[in-house]
């Protein structure tokens, strides 16, 4: 890296961050910039019109979907049910990371879903190694690529030639691994820096990422619910009215759900299981980096075979995987939900979700993924 090109990174004035969430402050830092009085919410049909018609999904934000009681006592029923599952997952990842990073690396989680499992990641590291990670929670979004000014800001902290590792929940069909990819293409070709796009996830049902704790599309209980399962904050905002060029990408603060936060009860109910998963891991994630797991995308190729079975003309109205399912029930207006079939224990909170929203679900046997959202589409509808 040149020295005029360190220079200009370490001496970029980007405005400092401020503290967000609702995670103990040694969990994560949020490199967000707070937007939590500005109004960006839009009703469901509202928001998905817009985002057809082309306005960028960061743009807005949706109305937050407020869980019922039967949901709440399914998702809490669940984090029972799977906590040593996913313990084991987060287990796994951590080895694969302390094997290959040492202690120097830095976890940098991508807001929103990757930051619960960041939090878990830094807990079991420190819990099984003593090792403190520093952890940040930083903003990535499709069609606008990774806050560059968070990442500058990390190398500020932590020098030039940090060891970032990035951590997200799972992969649905490779988009956001795409994104981070090119990011740090053009994080080198414009200051030099050069990062590993490796991307750890729990799940990499789409076979996307060479780091994962599984591979089963299965339910990690923080996919149930949205802020109120990731310390409270919204999607990351990125608009040019609200957000300058010295700051951080933005979101929301949801204070006024202190009381129903559920973050810390998800990260409190699966770290007693990491000692017992310790050992099991540390065997899986040896035999994974003697062995690297082939990345094939056969998720995508997947999505693909759905896009024209049902002749749907974008990608992006097809969201696979239990995690990106339920995203679509709760913040999109779906058009059906595939399953591989209906019996599939992973998918209770999905079929619940879709009666109560009167949503058909399809069996489609054959994907890799357990189940698949499909968005419907507004376009050529009367306005």
């Amino acid at each position: 890296m040149s020295g005029i090109r360190t220079e200009e990174i370490m001496n970029k004035r980007i405005t400092p961050p401020v503290r967000l969430g609702s995670y103990p402050p040694a969990d994560v830092t949020f490199l967000l910039k707070d937007l939590s009085r500005v109004s960006l919410e839009r009703a469901t049909e509202e928001r998905e019109r817009a985002i057809q018609s082309g306005v960028h999904y960061s743009e807005m934000l949706p109305v937050e979907y407020q869980p019922t009681a039967q949901y709440i006592e399914l998702f809490h029923e669940t984090l029972q049910q799977s906590a040593g599952k996913v313990a084991l997952a987060v287990a796994v990842v951590s080895e694969i990371i302390v094997a290959r990073r040492g202690k120097g690396a830095v976890l940098v989680s991508l807001a929103r879903a990757g930051t619960p499992i960041g939090v878990l990641i830094r807990r079991y590291i420190a819990e099984i190694y003593g090792w403190e990670f520093p952890h940040y929670s930083i903003s990535i979004i499709r069609g606008k690529g990774i806050d560059e000014n968070a990442i500058l800001y990390i190398l500020q902290q932590h020098g030039q030639d940090a060891d970032l590792q990035f951590i997200d929940g799972w992969t649905g069909k490779g988009a956001i691994r795409k994104v981070l990819i090119e990011a740090c293409d053009r994080l080198h070709r414009k200051y030099g820096i050069r990062l590993n796009d490796d991307l750890a996830v729990l799940a990499d049902p789409g076979h996307c990422s060479g780091t994962f704790g599984t591979r089963e599309d299965y339910l990690i209980p923080s996919a149930c619910l949205n802020s109120t399962v990731s310390g409270l904050m919204s999607r990351t905002v990125l608009r040019d009215d609200l957000i300058g060029p010295d700051e951080f990408h933005g979101a929301k603060f949801y204070k006024e759900w202190l009381d129903t936060d559920q973050s810390n009860v998800f990260i409190d109910s699966i770290s007693p299981y990491f000692a017992g998963a310790a050992a099991e891991a540390r065997r899986s994630a040896m035999d994974m980096l003697d062995s690297p797991p082939e990345i094939t995308w056969q998720g995508l190729r997947d999505i693909q075979n759905i896009q024209q079975t049902f002749g749907i003309e974008d990608i992006n109205l097809v969201k696979p995987g239990v995690g990106e399912t339920t995203r679509v029930l709760l913040r999109r207006v779906p058009w059906k939900i595939l399953v591989d079939t209906m019996d599939n224990p992973n998918l209770r909170h999905i079929l619940l979700l879709a009666e109560d929203r009167g949503v058909p679900v399809e069996v489609f046997p054959g994907m890799t993924y357990s189940c698949c959202g499909i968005i419907k589409p507004l376009k050529g509808e009367s306005e």
